[in-house]
């Protein structure tokens, strides 16, 4: 049922927060457009860990975007184990642009979790990649400041991403390799391995995923994560 509930969210929300002028002017082929996708997960894997106690996710996201590289949206998913609701509800405002030869991605992201609200949090992020021949290869860093929510201590996170197409067909491979310290882990390192291919405007993705130094929790054991994601 809280599956069925974040779906249920998901639609109420695509209505009601694109204003009806953003509406009109992406349809007519204006300064605004809109963009979305649901993603159907073996499991919740989230730097590393489980959120979904190893279990399936679906994770519905909805991102309303100017011209001038403005952006807002929403991601979210079901989780395990927070109480409350069992949701994951995670708004966002950003910017992207490029400088030069490297694309940029800047944003403020809040971590919400309807019914446990202790668990809340904020976060800033930044994305730089590069074209590297047909592939790509990206920095990714995220910044929690300290907060009552998480202790009073910040917590900061980065990984190095690549990804290249397999020449002449739809699957592409990618990989990542993270590094995490402060509230939520010490030092602790994450990476993923695997393969995605675009069918018109469904993705299949198969990722090996691991992690080190998370004091032996189970949630963060290495596993193959499974996903079928739909765009519209």
């Amino acid at each position: 049922m809280k599956i069925f509930s974040l779906l249920a969210a998901a639609a109420c929300i695509t209505a009601l927060s694109v204003p009806a002028s953003a509406r009109a002017e992406e349809e007519s082929g204006g300064a605004w457009s809109i963009d979305g996708t649901v993603t159907l997960a073996s499991d919740y894997r989230f730097r590393g860990y489980s959120l979904t106690d190893k279990k399936p996710a679906v994770q519905p996201e909805l991102w309303v975007r100017h011209d001038s590289g403005l952006y807002a949206g929403f991601w979210g998913s079901n989780v395990s184990g927070l109480g409350g609701d069992d949701i994951e509800f995670d708004p966002a405002v950003g910017y992207s642009g490029s400088l030069g030869p490297v694309d940029v991605d800047l944003w403020a992201m809040w971590y919400l979790y309807p019914g446990a609200s202790a668990n809340n949090y904020a976060e800033l992020g930044a994305e730089a990649s590069l074209a590297l021949g047909a592939g790509t290869i990206g920095l990714e860093l995220g910044y929690a400041p300290a907060q009552d929510h998480i202790g009073g201590t910040d917590n900061s996170y980065a990984a190095l991403k690549a990804a290249m197409p397999l020449g002449g067909t739809p699957i592409s491979v990618d990989g990542s390799f993270g590094i995490e310290d402060g509230a939520f882990a010490d030092r602790k390192l994450d990476w993923s391995l695997g393969l995605s291919a675009e069918l018109g405007k469904l993705e299949l993705g198969a990722h090996y995923i691991d992690a080190a130094h998370h004091g032996h929790d189970p949630l963060a054991n290495a596993t193959v994560v499974g996903t079928i994601t739909y765009s519209f």
